[in-house]
């Protein structure tokens, strides 16, 4: 057979033994959160994600901030807001100006990251890959707790452990 007519199949064996879960890691554990939370708080927004990455040269400083209100959407200026406050105050506590920081909003599709942000985004609209039903199961977050979930849709409540979440993501029209 001509070597250039030889087709090649790829079979790729997922492992299915390894568990795939959403963790849930208190905020209050990312180095820095309990010292910058109040200051967002006090602007009117939560604090959902603190990274702080040492470089060479720089530190490198990411940021996710949400609305309180869950029907109230982030902008650039709320972004701006929350940024001149905050990057003084993390340059304070790191005892350098050599920073750069980004802060954004959660933004429309995100992947959840931690299970402690369902607590965050009580009152949004989040879809749930539910791998007791291996399927998709949606709603509006209710409550959640260090080990569950509670989503409502169509008037029924339905508790789901984060053992067997997957993934989770907001719902958006």
């Amino acid at each position: 057979m001509d070597s250039s007519k030889r087709r090649v199949f790829f079979y790729v064996n997922w492992n299915v033994s390894k568990e795939v879960k959403l963790e849930y890691e208190p905020l209050e554990k990312m180095p820095h959160y309990s010292e910058c939370a109040p200051l967002v708080e006090g602007l009117g927004y939560t604090l959902v994600e603190l990274h702080i990455s040492p470089a060479k040269t720089v530190t490198k400083i990411t940021a996710v901030i949400a609305s309180k209100d869950p029907s109230v959407d982030i902008g650039v200026n709320d972004c701006s807001k929350v940024h001149h406050a905050l990057l003084p105050r993390l340059e304070a506590i790191l005892g350098t100006e050599d920073t750069y920081m980004e802060l954004t909003s959660p933004g429309m599709e995100r992947n959840f990251k931690n299970a402690a942000e369902f607590s965050v985004f009580v009152g949004r609209e989040v879809r749930v890959w539910d791998k007791t039903v291996t399927d998709w199961v949606g709603g509006k977050i209710v409550s959640a707790d260090e080990k569950s979930v509670t989503l409502e849709k169509d008037g029924k409540s339905q508790t789901i452990s984060f053992e067997n979440i997957a993934k989770a993501k907001f719902i958006h029209l």
